[in-house]
């Protein structure tokens, strides 16, 4: 607006004679036809008047002008906010976006950077390639940050620990009061590892039906089954389950092999054994028949006294604690 009221201006002084007003009423035609491209229906909605060679050239309140270089021109574009790299000025003119320094990535005013650049560590508001003292280089953060974290008794840098300080747990590098889920402290190694839970094999097919080690005999009983350990658990892992298993049985009673071959040779060892006392109370009767009569008579006494008591045990019944299985 400005340069029309000055082209304005000229045009009256030159035109005070007719030679000049001739003049310049060519040079008023050529410059009407470079402008007409301005225009103040502007499409995008930051644009307060715009051309359509160069974009945007004044911006509605409250936008931020920010030049947007495509090849060899610069094309105007109203911004709320200024772009990374750039950082805003508010004047009563215009607001416009201003470039950061070379070696800030973002900033938030000439002096005070927000972010640095690849090779640069943000310290203070400022880029700078070396950290002061005490300080070490972050090169994911691109800050100058503490040597060694609170927590560290020694590191590689400011984001690896060595060596934890006493009572804390390192893992990956870092520190912890607690372990995180799935690991567990050790107390030796003064670290977090992880936990290992109990893993068991599949169960066993059941075992035949038996009592007391026996398969015959009785009528109830007991089949067991069992699983393996596969993999024992670490101290705070999930424990083992029950590896054994053990279910009642019924079966048809039978006798156990060789129970009659036991109780035959029982009775003729019985047998046997009386065969032999009745030979031995034999000859005994015939030694006393050579003797007095008196002592004779005595040996009798004390024999049918011995009878007696051997025909008395030998009628006792067999309990089954002699050997007999019922």
């Amino acid at each position: 607006m400005q340069l029309q009221l000055i082209s304005f201006v000229l045009i009256i002084l030159h035109c005070m004679d007719y030679t000049g007003c001739q003049q310049h009423s060519s040079s008023r035609h050529r410059q009407h036809k470079q402008i007409s491209g301005v225009s103040s229906g502007c499409q995008q909605g930051g644009c307060l008047t715009c051309s359509d060679y160069n974009g945007c050239l004044s911006c509605k309140p409250r936008f931020f002008m920010h030049l947007e270089r495509i090849g060899m021109k610069q094309i105007g574009v109203c911004m709320t906010s200024c772009p990374p790299g750039f950082y805003g000025t508010r004047s009563p003119e215009r607001n416009t976006c201003t470039k950061c320094r070379l070696e800030c990535d973002s900033c938030f005013n000439k002096n005070f950077c927000t972010r640095c650049r690849a090779g640069f560590y943000l310290h203070l508001g400022k880029c700078q390639e070396n950290c002061p003292e005490g300080l070490v280089r972050s090169d994911t953060q691109r800050e100058c940050v503490p040597r060694c974290p609170a927590e560290c008794e020694s590191c590689v840098n400011s984001e690896t620990c060595t060596q934890c300080r006493p009572g804390l747990y390192q893992l990956s590098g870092r520190c912890h009061h607690v372990c995180p889920e799935d690991y567990e402290p050790n107390d030796k190694l003064m670290e977090c590892t992880p936990q290992v839970h109990c893993e068991v094999g599949e169960w066993s097919e059941w075992s035949p039906c038996s009592r007391s080690g026996r398969t015959c005999g009785f009528k109830r009983g007991q089949e067991t089954r069992t699983r393996q350990v596969l993999q024992y658990p670490s101290p705070f892992g999930k424990p083992c389950p029950e590896i054994s298993e053990i279910k009642e049985c019924l079966v048809k009673r039978r006798k156990c092999p060789g129970k009659e071959n036991f109780t035959v040779n029982r009775n003729n060892r019985k047998d046997k054994e009386n065969q032999e006392g009745r030979r031995e109370r034999k000859r005994e009767r015939e030694r006393e028949r050579e003797r007095d009569p008196g002592e004779r008579e005595d040996s009798d006494n004390r024999n049918k006294t011995e009878h007696r008591h051997r025909r008395g045990h030998d009628t006792e019944p067999v309990s089954p604690e002699d050997g007999l299985i019922q």
